[in-house]
């Protein structure tokens, strides 16, 4: 039954992309002449990826901390990283933000249109000009006032426990002055095998947005990668106690 209920997810997921990605582009074009930052567009966006999780009788979502977060002022958000689902867990969250994702997502049909719709920021992993590129377009953003989204580890964990953090979000958020809003998430690795299409068992997404962190007294970079770090592992304990 697991395998009928894949195979029928993956097929409606294929099905609807053209019509939500027909809405997305209407959308952009009533929406660009005075939503300078996208956020309608985001907006739209974040319901497009959060009703795949809606409408899997396997999945449910539990949320904590979000509804405190202000809206208006712009934060580097960071969350660790298990799981394909998890940009989609991340979208349910409804905050506005621009996320850095790897630049191969972007060519997808429907998918990545979208993504380039809403200025998302591309990267190549592994090319310093790219990674140049992605932190300057970042930047730009924290300053317009809209947050950036980043997985800090790089890639995805293969056991749930957090891989060493890159200083490149820590580095952008003392550089503009701004915080950084810790996101810890658990259970997406369980829901979808890494390399297959069948889902697993039911799954209990679980979400934990944690107080805003000011770096600024920090003496260093690596020194701010350490302490969010040390932080969202402690929170991530406690959502699986």
């Amino acid at each position: 039954m697991r395998r009928v209920l894949s195979y029928a997810y993956w097929i409606y997921f294929a099905l609807s992309l053209i019509p939500l990605f027909s809405v997305a582009l209407t959308l952009w074009l009533v929406t660009l002449p005075f939503d300078r930052n996208g956020r309608v567009l985001h907006l739209y966006s974040s319901l497009w990826a959060a009703h795949y999780i809606y409408l899997n009788p396997l999945w449910r979502l539990r949320m904590e901390g979000v509804g405190g977060v202000s809206r208006q002022r712009p934060w580097v958000i960071v969350s660790n990283h298990q799981s394909l689902l998890d940009i989609l867990v991340l979208f349910a969250t409804y905050l506005p933000y621009k996320w850095v994702s790897k630049e191969a997502v972007f060519r997808a049909p429907f998918l990545g249109w979208n993504m380039r719709l809403n200025r998302y920021v591309p990267l190549r992993r592994g090319d310093r000009t790219s990674v140049g590129e992605m932190a300057a377009q970042c930047l730009g953003w924290l300053r317009r006032g809209v947050s950036v989204l980043i997985f800090p580890e790089g890639t995805r964990s293969s056991d749930g426990m957090l891989l060493p953090f890159k200083v490149g979000a820590f580095r952008m958020a003392r550089e503009a002055g701004v915080a950084v809003l810790p996101i810890v998430l658990d259970g997406t690795s369980s829901a979808l095998p890494k390399h297959g299409l069948t889902f697993s068992a039911r799954a209990e997404f679980r979400v934990r947005v944690l107080a805003p962190m000011d770096l600024s007294g920090l003496g260093s970079d690596e020194e701010a990668a350490a302490v969010v770090k040390s932080r969202m592992e402690q929170a991530l304990a406690e959502l699986r106690s």
